[in-house]
């Protein structure tokens, strides 16, 4: 007798987070569902992480069977935050049924929430009934809505990113929020294609300045070259190199807030790397800093010695956006 497999997330994970001053356990999930509505970020991959065509029906029995098998593997006194992400946007009806979000809202309640999501699907009708499912008074907040920004240039998130909303729709999804009662975290993204190393860094400068008056949380991703995307494309074709761990070092140092930074593919080609021999302690050290905020580390690391520190520098003074990268 053969019988299917149960029915899991793309991923399920444990871990540890910063919020405030604490160090939470954390679950994170990232549900296959209806696939991403706007599909056409030059970057991510995350969108073909999908079902076939399925029917509201059929898409809904799916992800309650991910959320069962969830439960059944963690123990909820094992973790007090739960941060959920699908392919696009977990408040996307057409992507996430909303009678989903009554079981999740079961599921986790009393639970510090993070949710994923562009800013269009950012509505009091929906997150108000959400909050109430989940708020049993543990939290101040209990629900973060969290939006991949990537920055506050309307023209790099257009022209680079190509992510299909300006920054004032994202201020205007930050008031919604607020006025339901959830804290807006958002995602910034260093080093989007078409940008020389100078150029992005003087760009997440600027972003992390503008979006203090909206953003509660803030998580800086260094680019990582996905695969079937088109920034993989010109990667392939030596139109792109992913940002040195230096550049990203130097952000986390000099930004007035702390901010989150877990470098994925960190030293390795197709992610966030200097040259191979000071990426392990400086990929582990911004680990580190993400939960102790200890900028004395962060300081200490950018005192590291490697002879790939001069590359670096010459590569932010050279650089040219008609002739980039000089290096890989």
């Amino acid at each position: 007798m053969i019988t299917e497999a149960p029915e899991k997330p793309l991923a399920s994970w444990r871990g540890k987070e910063r919020f405030g001053s604490e160090e939470l356990d954390c679950l994170t999930i990232i549900f296959k569902s209806g696939g991403c509505s706007w599909s056409k970020c030059r970057m991510c991959s995350y969108r073909h992480e999908r079902y076939g065509k399925t029917d509201c029906a059929e898409l809904l029995s799916r992800l309650r069977a991910q959320l069962a098998w969830v439960i059944r593997e963690n123990k909820p006194e094992e973790y007090r935050m739960v941060k959920i992400f699908t392919s696009g946007s977990f408040f996307d009806p057409a992507e996430v049924p909303p009678a989903f979000l009554a079981d999740v809202a079961s599921a986790f309640r009393g639970k510090l929430l993070i949710a994923e999501t562009r800013p269009e699907y950012i509505n009091r009708e929906t997150l108000v009934p959400f909050i109430e499912g989940i708020d049993d008074g543990s939290w101040k907040t209990p629900l973060y809505c969290a939006i991949g920004l990537e920055t506050s240039n309307d023209f790099i998130r257009e022209k680079c990113i190509n992510k299909g909303f300006s920054f004032s729709g994202f201020t205007n999804s930050v008031s919604v929020a607020r006025s339901a009662g959830a804290g807006i975290k958002a995602y910034l993204l260093f080093k989007p294609l078409f940008l020389t190393e100078a150029e992005a860094v003087k760009d997440m400068e600027t972003t992390i300045r503008d979006i203090l008056p909206y953003a509660d949380l803030v998580s800086m991703n260094p680019c990582t070259v996905q695969r079937n995307t088109e920034l993989e494309y010109y990667w392939k074709r030596g139109a792109y190199r992913p940002p040195y761990l230096w550049s990203v070092l130097t952000l986390l140092n000099n930004a007035p807030v702390h901010m989150t930074c877990d470098p994925l593919g960190g030293g390795q080609k197709r992610g966030p790397h200097n040259c191979g021999k000071c990426d392990y302690e400086l990929v582990r050290g911004i680990r580190d800093y993400s939960l102790n905020a200890d900028r004395e580390l962060v300081a200490a690391l950018l005192e590291t010695e490697c002879a790939c520190k001069n590359e670096w520098q010459y590569v932010l003074e050279n650089e040219k956006p008609y002739c980039m990268p000089l290096t890989r």
